[in-house]
C-alpha cells in the first residue's frame, strides 16, 4: 500500500483550487470564499467531536478525513503553508505540552 501523506493531500487541493474544473468539489468550494471554508471546517470538527464522544471509531475515521480535507482547503485559501503549520508543530516538540500552552498565554 502506498502511503498517502497529508502533503499529498495538500498538493491535490492546491492543484484542484487552480483547476477550472466546474466538477471539482474543491475548486466549487474555494469559489464560495473563505468565511464558506471556514464554516465547512467548522461542522467538520463537531462531526468528529460527536463521533469521538459516541466511541464510533468507523464514523470518526471517516470525519476525521473530513476535517483534515477541510483544514488544508482553508489554509490554502488563506495562503498558509502546511510547511509552516509542520515547523510550527516541530517547534513544540522540544517542550511538553503545558509548558508550550503556558509560553503562549504570557505573551
Amino acid at each position: 500500500m502506498t502511503k498517502f501523506t497529508l502533503e499529498d493531500l495538500d498538493a491535490i487541493i492546491a492543484a484542484r483550487a487552480q483547476s477550472s474544473d466546474e466538477m471539482s468539489y474543491t475548486r466549487t468550494l474555494i469559489d464560495k470564499g473563505v468565511a464558506k471554508c471556514a464554516q465547512k471546517l467548522g461542522e467538520e470538527a463537531v462531526e468528529a467531536a460527536i463521533a469521538a464522544v459516541q466511541e464510533d471509531r468507523k464514523e470518526l475515521t471517516s470525519e476525521a478525513a473530513d476535517l483534515l480535507y477541510h483544514l488544508l482547503v482553508v489554509l490554502n485559501v488563506l495562503n498558509v503553508p502546511l510547511d509552516d503549520v509542520m515547523a510550527e508543530l516541530a517547534g513544540r516538540t522540544g517542550q511538553t505540552g503545558l509548558e508550550e500552552k503556558a509560553s503562549r498565554q504570557q505573551e
